[in-house]
């Protein structure tokens, strides 16, 4: 069932199916209230391992459906609802914390996609349950960190050694063809002489929504333009029916630098403006691994990321701010050379977050032998 169910969900468990016949993927939301209709469903299966998204209430699952308590059940959190960040103005819906505890309760093992994700969620436990009136459980976290496992998403790098979508660097095979090939899977930005004089290319390719923080990253164009420095910007990333209004009044404010504005529905061009983005800069507030970042970093962008988050897991010390003033101050310095960032060799192994890589464990963890 795949109504609703983010991208990533979707992709995760597309590829776990191909490994592991005698393991039932569910994709569910809690907040639609689909597990009646999954337990028709499961009848027809003959299962041995039961792979859940967090997304799904595997506790109320099992109640309806007993039978399946005996498989082993193993639950992925892409994000955990303890520390998900919630604007002032709202309140931090309960329940759907409360269905991820539960559910980790009666799992045989937890997983997360990082270490920062699962530490969060763990520290956040005991403080979450208090806002129980009474009869509160204590040391829930000490239950379920043994079950618990780090496996990073398994991001589906483009191959841009045959995709076309990465530049070239020599003007005779730029005139001779706009979709000539690439000859490394492995790209690294040179700058060739089409290049000199082009304004920083910066991209952003995240949702448009408060917890990515667009606030800071328009204030800081806003800041460099004031400078009158030279740069293009691409914001990408999907759009939802709460807009905040900064993309309107920076749309208008920043309107000769934008390249391109919206979501792209076509991953070949989304991928194409990734590979000739020089920077890709993160905001986030939240982010509990960040396939757009990797993604851009794999088509050869200059990453800048907070110090915080998931982001030191993932990327060295050198790509890391930790001010607002920080961040500007680096896109200062790479709009005045851009060929920094155009000719840096990546020290982020984008390859260890692939599919290649990460099968054997997942194909360890879906294993059906004992819990």
């Amino acid at each position: 069932m795949e109504r609703n169910i983010p991208l990533s969900h979707v992709d995760l468990f597309n590829v776990i199916s191909t490994i592991n016949n005698a393991c039932l993927s569910c994709l569910c939301q809690s907040c639609q209230s689909p597990t009646i209709l999954l337990v028709e469903c499961l009848s027809v299966f003959l299962c041995r391992v039961l792979f859940s998204s967090s997304v799904l209430n595997l506790c109320d699952l099992v109640a309806l459906r007993p039978d399946l308590a005996c498989l082993k059940k193993v639950l992925y959190f892409h994000e955990n609802q303890l520390a998900y960040p919630v604007r002032k103005d709202q309140e931090r819906d309960f329940q759907y914390g409360y269905n991820q505890v539960l559910s980790c309760l009666v799992s045989d093992v937890v997983v997360f996609n990082s270490l920062f994700n699962m530490d969060s969620f763990l520290s956040s436990i005991s403080s979450f349950m208090k806002k129980i009136p009474d009869h509160r459980p204590r040391d829930l976290a000490q239950v379920i960190r043994p079950k618990c496992v780090v496996l990073n998403y398994p991001v589906q790098f483009p191959d841009v050694s045959r995709s076309g979508l990465m530049r070239f660097r020599s003007s005779a095979i730029r005139q001779a063809s706009s979709t000539s090939l690439c000859t490394s899977d492995k790209p690294v930005h040179e700058e060739g002489p089409e290049d000199q004089g082009k304004p920083l290319h910066i991209v952003w390719p995240h949702r448009w929504e408060h917890d990515k923080n667009p606030e800071l990253f328009f204030s800081t164009l806003l800041k460099l333009k004031e400078k009158q420095l030279d740069f293009h910007v691409s914001v990408l990333g999907e759009t939802f029916t709460d807009i905040p209004d900064i993309f309107l009044e920076a749309r208008s404010l920043l309107d000769s630098h934008i390249l391109n504005w919206g979501f792209l529905t076509s991953r070949e061009d989304y991928l194409r403006v990734l590979c000739q983005a020089d920077v890709v800069v993160s905001t986030a507030k939240h982010e509990f691994f960040g396939v757009a970042m990797l993604e851009a970093v794999h088509c050869g962008c200059y990453p800048l990321c907070p110090k915080a988050l998931v982001y030191p897991e993932i990327f060295p010390a050198e790509y890391l701010y930790s001010t607002p003033e920080q961040l500007c101050k680096r896109l200062k310095q790479l709009c005045r050379r851009p060929d920094v960032a155009r000719t840096h060799i990546s020290k982020v192994d984008t390859s260890s977050f692939s599919w290649a890589s990460l099968k054997q464990r997942f194909e360890t963890l879906l294993a059906d032998g004992g819990h």
